[in-house]
């Protein structure tokens, strides 16, 4: 008896022993959202990618742009030579420097081509980086409500122990005065122990979950979480979603810009039939020691070219049948990607309905839960109820809060689902709910 009489007392020190030390950061949803962006390792794999389509960009420009080169050199002859006649055909030294500058273009522009198509592919990172922040901020929301599940869970769990402390308590005073047998005493002595031991479980559970918080956020293992009411009101009918999701969301965004660049790569494939036009020119000074009779000592040449791809072996019609290819790849991944967001949006907003129904449903059989259990348990301590009677009411009592916890946070997640297949689950973390 004694043992289990300073079980609230250990099981409030095992509370404590599990509660962050020291000053603990304090999070709310959106809190550990900025903080795991920081330390995502996809999220900046993606910005990255963003990276490298602005130096591409950059990559396009400089082909509009001439190219410009200077050259030098200097020559020394290990003697002067001169003709029978006494001119000098050849200096002790003699060096020539310069400046050239050259610009060649497509007579189709291409090389316009090639811009957009770059700035089409920044466009397309950035709606990638907006996608997978999305995706990352459904992963830390679930990781985040696990947590307060598995804490609500170790709550609900010491409260059952207290319950079958109390219990046991009543049973032991009852055989004392012989209105009950040994082996309701044991009965009860067994439940508890099955509590404590469900106790014990949901205490790993909880470690474990915000391990799992921890490796998906990046932040510090002393925190806690703080549980605030998001606005779930005025969830839209499903039609509108769906017209809202087929705006908004990043990859079907995505997705559309990759049909542009494929039909401007189109463009650009056809361009390399069309004929090459340069222009250049060359700035050049000279001087030797001694100078001979033909030194010329500036000069300046300009010139244009035209140049017509005849025959490469069939490359550039290759070239063009898998660019019209790649387009038609484009449309139909846009399709099919459609189709999945109505299929996943649809999942969803069913699951949200759902989970909505049933959180009233528990919600009111939690209230009935509580107040048969007590009713009870004042009937047993009177002598109206049996043992069995108070087991069940226990154990109702205890499923319908284990129900209501699955299904209250099951709801917020639900939501949460929605707001992501419709694409506005980043906005709706970043403007603050």
């Amino acid at each position: 008896m004694k043992k289990l009489r300073i079980f609230p007392i250990v099981l409030l020190a095992a509370l404590v022993m599990y509660a962050p030390a020291g000053i603990a950061q304090e999070y709310t949803l959106r809190d550990l959202y900025v903080e795991a962006v920081k330390n995502s390792e996809k999220i900046k794999y993606a910005e990255e990618n963003l990276y490298i389509a602005k130096i591409g960009r950059m990559k396009a420009w400089s082909v509009l742009l001439p190219r410009v080169t200077a050259f030098g050199a200097y020559n020394r002859y290990s003697e002067a030579k001169f003709t029978v006649s006494g001119a000098l055909i050849q200096p002790n030294e003699a060096d020539n420097w310069g400046v050239r500058a050259d610009e060649s273009f497509s007579l189709s522009i291409r090389e316009l081509d090639a811009l957009k198509i770059s700035g089409q592919l920044v466009v397309k990172s950035e709606f990638d980086l907006e996608n997978t922040k999305s995706d990352f901020i459904l992963s830390v929301a679930t990781a985040y409500y696990d947590t307060l599940k598995a804490r609500k869970a170790l709550e609900i769990a010491a409260a059952n122990v207290e319950r079958l402390t109390q219990y046991r308590y009543f049973v032991e005073k009852r055989l004392k005065v012989g209105e009950v047998t040994r082996t309701a005493l044991l009965r009860a002595d067994g439940e508890l122990s099955g509590a404590q031991s469900d106790y014990l479980r949901a205490t790993n559970t909880f470690q474990l979950a915000r391990a799992a918080l921890v490796r998906v956020t990046g932040i510090e293992e002393n925190f806690r979480l703080k549980e605030e009411a998001l606005d779930f009101s005025g969830v839209d009918p499903f039609e509108r979603l769906l017209q809202t999701a087929f705006q908004m969301r990043p990859d079907l965004k995505s997705s559309d810009m990759q049909i542009q660049v494929a039909e401007r790569q189109v463009k650009y494939a056809r361009g390399a039939f069309w004929p090459y036009v340069g222009f250049y020119a060359i700035y050049n000074g000279a001087d030797q020691n001694p100078a001979t009779v033909n030194l010329v000592r500036e000069s300046l040449l300009a010139g244009v070219s035209l140049t017509f791809p005849f025959f490469e072996g069939g490359l550039r019609v290759a070239e063009l049948k898998e660019a019209k290819s790649k387009e038609r790849q484009a449309r139909l991944a846009y399709n099919d990607l459609k189709k999945n967001v109505d299929i996943e949006l649809r999942g969803a907003w069913l699951d949200l309905e759902t989970q909505r129904g049933t959180l009233k449903f528990l919600e009111d059989q939690l209230v009935f839960a509580h107040d048969n259990y007590n009713a009870v348990l004042r009937q047993y301590q009177n002598g109206l109820a049996t043992s069995l009677d108070v087991m069940d009411a226990n154990t109702l009592l205890l499923t319908s809060e284990r129900n209501t916890v699955e299904a209250l946070y099951g709801y917020q997640l639900a939501h949460l689902r929605v707001r992501k297949s419709s694409g506005t689950l980043l906005q709706f973390i970043q403007e603050g709910y």
